[in-house]
């Protein structure tokens, strides 16, 4: 008996591959060898950077939180030593957010920590 191929099928997964690697340039977006490289090396760039994104947050708020603390003659570790100190918990992220936003709260916050 000859062999059966399922055309439908493999049609349907080549026309997959094909839309995830709409907007590529060249050839990665319509030559299927080429499209599941691309899609491939995009998807573990993808898993990696969904990692790397929360490490770049936490140094942006760490930068937000060091500049606003030096406006009142004092580092980040400095202030961060402190603040675990007189055990107030409030995060980077929140921090960051006042020190950006609401800024007589946070000065309020240096304050106390002094």
């Amino acid at each position: 008996m000859p062999r059966s191929t399922n055309s439908v099928a493999s049609r349907n997964r080549r026309k997959k591959v094909l839309k995830q690697t709409k907007g590529q340039f060249g050839r990665r977006k319509n030559v299927y060898t080429v499209a599941v490289n691309a899609l491939e090396k995009g998807m573990q760039y993808s898993y990696r950077d969904r990692k790397k994104k929360k490490g770049n947050f936490r140094s942006l708020w760490i930068q937000r939180i060091n500049a606003a603390t030096r406006q009142y003659d004092m580092s980040y570790s400095e202030f961060m030593g402190k603040i675990h100190k007189k055990g107030i918990a409030l995060n980077r992220k929140t921090l960051a957010d006042l020190a950006m936003n609401h800024p007589d709260a946070f000065k309020a916050i240096v304050e106390k920590v002094k």
